[in-house]
């Protein structure tokens, strides 16, 4: 009964920690003295992937890949990748000297670096928003 009992309450505690990793508000953001407001899927892969060192209005743009769990739920939600494909696809990349990846950041950096930088782009959870940096919404298209 005391086994079951304890069996139980972690499988409680675990789902709800699934529950929370899963429905995590990813968001894109910038600094918030970009000119634009907005980024289709597209742009944004195309940007994330090093196929465009350019925001769309021309100026440039730097990635920031957040380090962990979130980097997860950004390419599979973003990039409709699998985190081993963007490996296989940077290791490419790199090899053929077409592009490098993104800077990676750790999750307490992403949102310091881009409030200091107009070129910066990178994601994080919806609740670390604040007037520091400005979220882009993100249309579906190419």
């Amino acid at each position: 009964m005391i086994i079951r009992r304890f069996l139980t309450g972690w499988l409680v505690f675990l789902l709800t920690i699934h529950f929370t990793v899963a429905h995590a508000e990813m968001v894109v953001i910038v600094n918030p003295h970009v000119s634009f407001d907005f980024l289709t899927k597209g742009e944004l892969r195309r940007i994330f992937l090093g196929q465009t060192g350019n925001f769309p209005n021309g100026d440039p743009a730097e990635p920031l890949d957040v380090i962990g769990e979130s980097r997860n739920i950004f390419y599979q939600s973003i990039l409709m990748k699998t985190p081993e494909s963007v490996e296989n696809y940077w290791a490419s990349m790199i090899f053929t000297g077409k592009a490098q990846p993104p800077r990676q950041v750790q999750p307490n950096e992403a949102k310091q670096v881009v409030a200091k930088s107009p070129r910066a782009i990178s994601y994080i959870d919806r609740s670390q928003v604040d007037t520091s940096v400005k979220v882009i919404n993100i249309t579906n298209g190419q």
